[in-house]
């Protein structure tokens, strides 16, 4: 899982890059799905192509489902891929599950860039790391960066993995990339949870000293939402298991001041894709799932400007709001654009729902922003 987050993120930032700005004919529709809620244009599309997951992590339960093995194969996108070139979908998310474990994965790759042929497509490969070795040489040619899953030092790494030398694995991912082509972008997620949140410096440092990675993000762990496989949500025992009590919570607010200090250099240079401001944040938000704050206000625009399918179909505006519809319902464009879709996009208040309050991966495009 990429929670960005699902890897444990689902969590994708595009403050990873600097994109170029719209033209005008694109700003003008996006600026028409603001005002009548019918998406024109699709900059984010985020893919499960795969089920199955293998890392048993505390804070996911995807692997729980692993004997319900299920793929999202080029058949299945077939009928949509006109669609994505109508709406100019320009980064493409391969989430999970791991999605390394699917049967086809490049060439799913291959066809959704055919799709495309003639606009700029960015392809991001979210993973555990573990299989980068054997499929190095195929994610440097039709990946164009990988985002891994990094839990903590590596001890802490491990036993939040639950699976034997998980770090050492990693690390030898990471290594085959590099030995492919040694300026491929290499990134990783951290999920911040009751496990790591006391070694918040030693994953900057096993991020960029150990690993030798690009850059470092941090999201809290989701322990509220049914997204990763929790269809009826976690029971009070799980979420105490992941989450942070009030004492815990009050402690890594500390931790995240004095971290800000003593890693200074890794904030200022940008190794951290998180500002000190959003740093702060992250330590609101334990604060508030303890009861203790508000929780930090939803700047997010994910449901305009990106969707999600699933291994099974579905389609969803983001990780944690129900689905649209599924790709068996008709084109990819007539379901997000489905009067109920419409409907559901007009009414939605992130300032009031409470998904979005307690929402740990947003992502916001101001108008004149591409990716790719």
């Amino acid at each position: 899982m990429v929670t960005d987050h699902h890897a444990n993120l689902t969590r994708f930032d595009t403050g990873c890059y600097s994109p170029p700005v719209l033209a005008p004919s694109a700003f003008a529709r996006r600026q028409m799905t603001l005002f009548d809620h019918r998406i024109r244009t699709l900059p984010v599309l985020v893919l499960m192509p795969h089920s199955r997951c293998n890392c048993r992590c505390v804070m996911c339960d995807i692997w729980k489902a692993n004997a319900r093995k299920q793929e999202l194969g080029v058949d299945d996108l077939a009928p949509h891929l006109a669609d994505l070139a109508t709406l100019d979908v320009s980064w493409i998310v391969l989430s999970g599950g791991e999605a390394l474990m699917h049967a086809n994965l490049f060439t799913l790759c291959r066809a959704l860039r055919d799709a495309t042929a003639g606009r700029a497509l960015r392809i991001t490969l979210l993973s555990t790391g573990l299989l980068l070795p054997k499929h190095a040489q195929d994610v440097v040619r039709e990946i164009d960066e990988v985002i891994v899953s990094l839990d903590g030092t590596p001890e802490v790494h491990d036993a939040i993995r639950n699976i034997p030398r998980a770090f050492d694995k990693l690390a030898r991912g990471v290594e085959a990339l590099r030995a492919q082509c040694p300026d491929f972008p290499i990134t990783a997620r951290c999920v911040l949870q009751r496990r790591n949140v006391h070694v918040l410096g030693g994953i900057i440092e096993t991020a960029r000293d150990t690993l030798g990675l690009d850059r470092l993000s941090f999201l809290t762990a989701d322990v509220s939402s049914e997204a990763f496989n929790r269809a009826e949500g976690w029971e009070v025992e799980q979420k105490d298991d992941v989450g942070l009590a009030a004492d815990q919570a009050e402690d890594f607010t500390q931790r995240v001041d004095e971290t800000l200090v003593s890693h200074a250099d890794a904030f200022a240079s940008g190794f951290v894709a998180e500002s000190p401001e959003r740093m702060r944040g992250l330590a609101q938000y334990f604060r508030a799932c303890a009861g203790l704050d508000s929780f930090p206000p939803i700047r997010c625009n994910a449901p305009w400007t990106s969707a999600v399918i699933e291994t099974d179909g579905t389609i969803r505006p983001c990780f944690f709001h129900p689905g649209y519809g599924n790709l068996g319902d008709g084109r990819f464009e007539q379901v997000i654009n489905s009067p109920d879709a419409i409907g559901w996009r007009r009414q939605l208040d992130m300032a009031t729902d409470e998904t979005c309050q307690r929402c740990v991966c947003t992502l916001h495009l101001s108008p004149w922003q591409r990716v790719g």
